[in-house]
């Protein structure tokens, strides 16, 4: 045992000298190199996967958020779209709707313009109709007062000669009776 312990007595008495010279002490590195190595172990072991796994979970969570803003973005796209298509066809129905009810109130109005001159016809001919019977009777009842009026002179006449002097006052005095008459 003394021997392996000349043996390290010597290596670093080698790097002690090597120091001393401005030297590297290989023995001090070698500490270094080896709690480097088992850090860099530890490190891998215990932060690098933890941090690898919370990285690997971030990269998801982003790729996820993109997919879902892409999906997103994508349905109100086609919600647009469809909005846009329901906009255009509630425009045509309603220009559709105006339109038939233009295409109504004309048709109406030309049936109230037709009734209107149909019943303005009716009208007409009704007065007419009234203008002419009321023309007939009027004629009639004049024919009647004339032949009355005749058979009341010509009686006159019979019962006495008149002169023409006579006759005009008879005369004048009927017409009286048949304007105080009406």
């Amino acid at each position: 045992m003394v021997k392996g312990v000349n043996s390290v007595q010597a290596y670093t008495g080698i790097s002690t000298i090597n120091a001393a010279i401005g030297g590297l002490h290989v023995g001090d590195m070698l500490v270094q190199l080896i709690f480097f190595i088992i850090l860099l172990v530890l490190l891998r072991k215990y932060a690098w996967g933890p941090i690898m796994g919370m990285m690997q979970k971030r990269e998801e969570y982003i790729a996820s958020e993109i997919e879902a803003a892409e999906k997103s973005r994508a349905e109100a796209e086609k919600a647009s779209q469809e909005a846009t298509k329901q906009l255009k066809q509630t425009k045509q129905e309603a220009q559709k709707i105006i339109e038939d009810a233009k295409s109504a109130g004309v048709k109406q109005e030309q049936e109230i313009i037709q009734s209107a001159r149909n019943e303005a016809d009716r009208i007409k001919l009704a007065a007419q109709e009234e203008i002419q019977n009321e023309k007939e009777k009027a004629i009639q009842a004049l024919q009647d007062q004339v032949a009355s009026l005749s058979v009341l002179i010509a009686s006159k006449v019979i019962e006495k000669e008149i002169s023409a002097q006579d006759q005009e006052k008879l005369i004048n005095e009927y017409i009286k009776e048949v304007g105080e008459e009406r």
